[in-house]
């Protein structure tokens, strides 16, 4: 069974860094598309960043690029999401999650707060 466990959130003043980080259980983690996603209260879950199984390629939100990035580190099963210039409005809950072979992210990690303020 795979675990997604996220660690590293926290609070923040505007302005701020934090990385959060997710650990993967099993030894399958490279051959997997990851994703960050977050759910701020009283909204959906939206898209963050993902990145390719090598970390060839990567994507973002728009209104994450140029602020956060997103790597991964094959060697620990860990993939990463630094975020920088922090904003209230980036306040949630942070989830990391593994696509599956299709398109469907199929495994998630229990989420981790950000709370970011002014």
């Amino acid at each position: 069974q795979v675990q997604l466990v996220e660690s590293g959130g926290g609070l923040v003043q505007a302005g701020g860094s934090l990385r959060l980080s997710c650990s993967y259980s099993e030894r399958t983690f490279n051959s997997y598309r990851m994703g960050w996603f977050r759910q701020a209260p009283g909204k959906e879950r939206e898209f963050v960043a993902a990145i390719s199984w090598n970390g060839g390629n990567t994507n973002y939100a728009d209104s994450v690029k140029g602020r956060f990035t997103i790597s991964r580190d094959n060697a620990k099963n860990t993939v990463y999401l630094q975020m920088n210039s922090l904003k209230p409005e980036d306040t949630a809950v942070y989830y990391c999650a593994r696509r599956g072979p299709g398109t469907t992210y199929d495994y998630w990690g229990q989420g981790t707060q950000v709370s970011v303020s002014s």
